[in-house]
């Protein structure tokens, strides 16, 4: 009779536990390398906050910014070995990967406006990109937008001349080295994490960004000069772990494609606002002085990087920049 009622008091204990067991949150890994109150970083926490109220709190996810589990170069491989599930990379490291094409939106002047980045983003040529993602274990869920590039340095950047032996930061990417030597300039790639701290003691002389990263990161404290040329556009790829994503349960993978839907309609609206909020507060500061190019200086700085596009084609692919141009209805004037 005792060991009658000490099976059931085991069975039930055991029952008892499995609700427990089967509440444990999956864990997401949400790792990038910018601020909290960026447009990325705002993009992110908007995410987590519908992701974990959608699913009723069956999925956790965890916050990273500012490169705090990874450099730069170190998150995809991260990501492909399922350390980290999430990431927000900047379009341009996917060429390292080996996809190439990714590199055709760090083309110059491709994008006269962000309805001509959004037309290429939303549409095929978007989602054909994203496929190529594929065989490297990624799947592309969104693209988020960030803005246009202005240059920064300790002395005007206003004529092409003013660029000639400057040593100025890029990401890695073969299009924007070829981007600064078309301007004379010596391209240095580095981490944006070490950035303020090269900028600061003199180990590259300037750097192309968006105004919201100059002014959360404090670019503008070491740099005397921006010149508001919005030469190229910064964008993110929202990434997972391939294999990670096609494991979860699909009611759950459901509510997470939604959170991320309305959460990158969030973070792509706000990206222009954030931007000229950070201009003002650059302005206010009084570290930096603010330049806007004439119409003829930027049609000086166009006429020595339009050949940048045809000289990228071999590595781009032909056929990507055409449909980019295609669907961005570029016009080399």
């Amino acid at each position: 009779m005792r060991r009658s009622v000490l099976i059931a008091a085991t069975a039930a204990a055991a029952t008892l536990a499995l609700p427990t067991l089967a509440q444990t949150p999956i864990v997401i890994k949400f790792s990038h390398v910018v601020a909290p109150d960026t447009p990325k970083g705002k993009g992110a926490q908007r995410f987590k906050e519908l992701a974990e109220q959608r699913t009723g709190g069956k999925v956790k996810i965890e916050l990273y910014p500012n490169s705090q589990l990874y450099k730069d170069k170190e998150e995809l491989e991260a990501l492909q070995l399922g350390s980290v599930q999430m990431l927000a990379p900047s379009l341009a490291k996917f060429g390292p990967l080996g996809v190439k094409e990714f590199e055709v939106f760090d083309l110059p002047f491709i994008f006269k406006d962000t309805d001509a980045f959004r037309a290429v983003t939303d549409g095929a040529v978007g989602a054909d990109l994203f496929k190529k993602l594929e065989p490297k274990g990624i799947k592309g869920l969104a693209y988020w937008d960030n803005g246009f590039h202005i240059m920064s340095a300790n002395k005007p950047l206003h004529n092409v001349a003013d660029f000639k032996g400057m040593k100025m930061r890029i990401q890695s990417s073969k299009v924007l080295d070829a981007q600064m030597r078309a301007l004379g300039a010596i391209p240095q790639v580095m981490a944006f994490s070490e950035l303020y701290q090269a900028l600061q003691s003199g180990v590259v002389d300037g750097t192309e960004g968006v105004a919201s990263n100059f002014y959360t990161q404090r670019i503008f404290e070491v740099q005397k000069h921006i010149t508001l040329s919005n030469h190229g556009h910064l964008a993110y790829a929202v990434i997972v772990n391939k294999k990670f994503w096609d494991g979860l349960p699909a009611d759950i993978r459901t509510q997470l494609e939604g959170a991320m839907k309305d959460a990158s309609t969030y973070a792509n609206a706000i990206a222009s606002t954030e931007n000229a909020a950070a201009l003002q507060g650059i302005k206010a500061s009084g570290k930096s002085t603010i330049y806007m190019p004439t119409a003829a200086e930027l049609a000086e700085w166009k006429k020595a990087l339009m050949p940048v596009h045809k000289e990228m084609e071999s590595r781009v692919g032909k056929a990507t920049v055409e449909a980019v141009y295609k669907a961005a209805g570029f016009s080399a004037k």
